[in-house]
Order: C-alpha cells, then structure tokens, then sequence
C-alpha cells in the first residue's frame, strides 16, 4: 500500500485515479492545481506523486521541483495530454522518475509504476524490522539517529567490532559513550564472553588499583580475602573504561604496563597472571591537550587510542531530536501509565532550537520531566522546563541595549557559539514562516538558496 498525491485540474482524471488506486488499497489524495498540491506536500509524507503538467496556476515541472526540494525520496510522475519534447527535457532533468501521456493506457501505464513503489516500500519495511531486529539482539538499538553523522557512527561500529583493537571514545557527556561501547562489543567476537565497566573517575587512585588489578589477604587494611580485579574479570571479553583522563599519572604508568604486557598483578602479589581483555577507553577531555600539559602519558594515548571514535554532541544532530524525543516519550509514558501520544509543534521546535549542553541524557531527563508533569495527550511547551523555553527569545538579540543594541553578559560570553545559536534560530524561524519552503526561507534571510543550503547543512536543519 502506497499514499499517493493526484494532481490534475481536470477532475475526472482527478477521480478516474483515486477510484482505481483506492480499489487496489493504497491511500489516495487530490489536488485540482498547484498551490493546494503544495499544501498537501508541505504537511505531510507521500510515496507518489502524480501531476499534470499543463495547470492553469502552476505546471508540473514547477511542481516537480518543489517537490523534490521538500520530499526527495517522493517518486514523481508527470502526466501531459500535450506532450513536447522541451517538457520531456524539463521533466528529466528536474528528476522525473516517469513521464506518461495521457490517452486510453493511462491507467497500464501507471498501474506498473504504483505497484514497483509499493513494493519497493514492502520490501523496505521488511528490511527495516530485520535491521531494528539484528540491532535489538547486537546492541545497537540502544543508539538512536539517523542523521548523517550518526549513520557514520554505526557504520564505524560495524567495521571495527570484529577487530582485536583498542578505540579510544571521545565526546561530551551525555552523548552515549558507554551504549557505542557495548554495541562493538556486541557486534565482536566476544559478545558471549563479559562486558564490564569502571568509571576511572570515580575512585581514589589505591582503590582504582584494586578495582582494576585486584589484591590477595592481608595486601592492605580490610583485604580480607583475595579477590580478582576487573581485568581478569573481563579475560576473553571487554573492559570499558570511562573517564579514562582523570586517571592518575601514576595509574596511567600501569595501566600501560598492562596494555603492554598483556599481564596483571594483584596487590600483594608475586606472581602475574595473563589477561585476554580488549580495553575500550572513554573521555570527555581533549587528552591531546591534555598531554602536552603533563597531566596524560602519551605514550598510554596512543595505546588507547588505535581506533578513535568522535561521538557529536546533540547540538551538531539537531534532526535527531524529534526521534530521540519519541523514543523517550513512549518509553516514559508507558512506564508511567499515561496515554501522551505525541508533542506539540510548538514544543518540538523549543527542544530543536535549545543548545543541550548535557546532550541526550539531558533530552532523557527533559522528557521525562515532561511526561510527568504533562495532564494532556500531547507535550506542550508549559510542561518543559524554563531553561528551554527561555532559550529561543535568548537567542534573538533586544533590539535596544545600551544603544547599540547588544547586550553583553557580565561573565563574558563565547561569541562563536552565540553567533552559531543565532544562525540556526533564524534558519528555524525562517523555513516556519515559510511553511518549510526553503527557497522562500533564503529569501527571507536575503541569501542565495545554496547558501541557505549551506547553513541548514551545517546546522542539521
């Protein structure tokens, strides 16, 4: 079953489709000219498009355009009871996926075209569930996104699993760096064997040791027993190790000495032990300043960091956020009993514009929050918390400070950032008032379309 968009200002053709389209179960809409068609394609997602290309407002070929501008993945059928050879032209280069003269085999030359798409759709489907299916049972479920940087991460995940390197995760916090962990391990060789944790940070550098290397009876005060640390633990799987720059530099000397020598010795201890273990390493610091200001070894950066993954901060997703607001949601109102089924439009583009410098943990805590407090079916923006309702109008200088119109904040301020945060808010403003039209929204902004394309690249809008 596919949607399908009619557009043809002879209502007949407009009926004659819908009528057979519908008998053969897929879903049918109509337009009779060009700006109702775009109204239809501004709201919401079709699978086809069939349009004449002689209307009286608008033709096809500039329907067509605009239709690949706001739905590229939407098949687009030109249909024309005059047919010439410059519309031909016109219809494939502006990216016509079939171009069909109307006549008595209107209906067999379509019929074909619906039905390759509305499999084309099965067979996506399908291929979808198994993909959530194989993520589900491999650990990647866990990691929402579809941007393009995030589809780079889970390539790179799919890639470097099966190998024995070390990777070293970098990122902000709140970005998921423990769930890329366990989705290489999960996706490795030694998914059967343990995947164990340690947060580097949050232990006194003696107990770091013996949580890491273990110790026998009567090592130290209260060692009343032997007991293996964390590496021997995770022999023959994997040992994340998060927070991995506020490490000691005495701790870092052995746990080097381990990375290279594939061998542990509890406190206490004369005799080694061999450990079979793949270390991931995990940071928020950029440890390369970090080096050169004496605080991290590196000879232990570049025994961590064979395979280096770079995890974006949600800021640089911004089109991730609408999922990752879903899952949350569902996930929160079922565990809480309540029927909210969805978010206000209003309220999704105050989660857009704001800046999340806890990245997806704080999105998490957010909505749940919101779920909480919300009475409603629906998110609205009274149920987020002031920080990202404040934050839009924040973004938009006063028109009158001190004269000059800006107004800087006693603590000083990143310029960069604050400048960036603007730009997006405008972009965002823009494609609304333009009702996501993005060539009205350059026009708006008094740019040029690929430099709108540009900005809207470069901030996932």
């Amino acid at each position: 079953m596919a949607q399908l968009l009619i557009v043809d200002d002879e209502r007949s053709i407009c009926e004659l489709l819908e009528i057979s389209f519908r008998k053969e179960g897929h879903r049918v809409e109509t337009a009779t000219n060009g700006d109702s068609a775009k109204r239809h394609l501004a709201s919401r997602m079709f699978d086809i498009v069939v349009s004449d290309i002689c209307m009286p407002d608008m033709d096809g070929v500039e329907l067509l355009r605009y239709c690949k501008e706001v739905s590229p993945d939407t098949v687009f059928i030109l249909i024309t009871g005059v047919p010439t050879i410059d519309t031909a032209i016109d219809a494939v280069n502006f990216g016509a996926d079939r171009y069909v003269i109307k006549g008595d085999r209107l209906l067999d030359e379509l019929r074909p075209a619906v039905q390759n798409v509305a499999a084309n759709l099965a067979l996506k489907k399908e291929t979808g569930y198994l993909r959530r299916e194989l993520r589900r049972l491999t650990g990647l479920d866990h990691i929402i996104g579809t941007s393009p940087k995030m589809r780079s991460i889970f390539e790179l995940i799919e890639n470097i699993a099966p190998q024995p390197s070390r990777v070293l995760i970098t990122g902000e916090s709140g970005t998921g760096k423990e769930l890329v962990a366990r989705a290489i391990h999960e996706n490795s060789a030694r998914a059967k064997a343990p995947f164990i944790t340690i947060n580097c940070g949050a232990f006194p550098e003696t107990l770091l040791e013996s949580e890491l290397f273990g110790y026998m009876k009567g090592a130290f005060t209260g060692a009343n027993e032997n007991r293996r640390g964390l590496f021997q633990a995770a022999h023959g799987g994997t040992l994340f190790m998060d927070e991995i720059g506020n490490m000691s530099v005495t701790m870092q000397v052995k746990l080097y000495r381990v990375l290279q020598e594939g061998k542990v010795r509890p406190i206490g201890s004369t005799d080694e032990s061999e450990v079979d273990v793949r270390v991931i390493a995990a940071t928020n610091k950029d440890l390369e300043k970090e080096i050169e200001e004496g605080r991290f070894r590196e000879d232990l950066y570049y025994r961590l960091s064979v395979i280096p993954v770079h995890l974006p901060p949600l800021r640089e997703r911004v089109e991730d956020i609408p999922l990752l607001s879903r899952e949350f949601l569902g996930r929160f109102a079922k565990s809480m009993g309540k029927k909210i089924d969805g978010i206000e439009p209003e309220a999704m583009r105050l989660l857009e514009v704001y800046d999340w410098p806890g990245n997806v943990r704080e999105l998490e805590n957010t909505i749940e929050r919101a779920v909480a407090l919300e009475s409603g079916k629906r998110i609205t923006p009274e149920a987020l918390p002031d920080r990202v309702r404040s934050h839009y109008q924040e973004a938009i200088p006063a028109s009158n400070h001190n004269g000059n119109g800006l107004a800087l904040p006693e603590d000083g301020m990143d310029l960069e950032n604050h400048i960036q945060s603007l730009e997006r808010s405008y972009l965002l403003a823009a494609l609304e008032r333009s009702g996501g039209v993005r060539t009205q929204a350059a026009g708006m902004l008094k740019m040029s379309y690929r430099s709108f394309r540009h900005y809207a690249k470069k901030y996932g809008v």
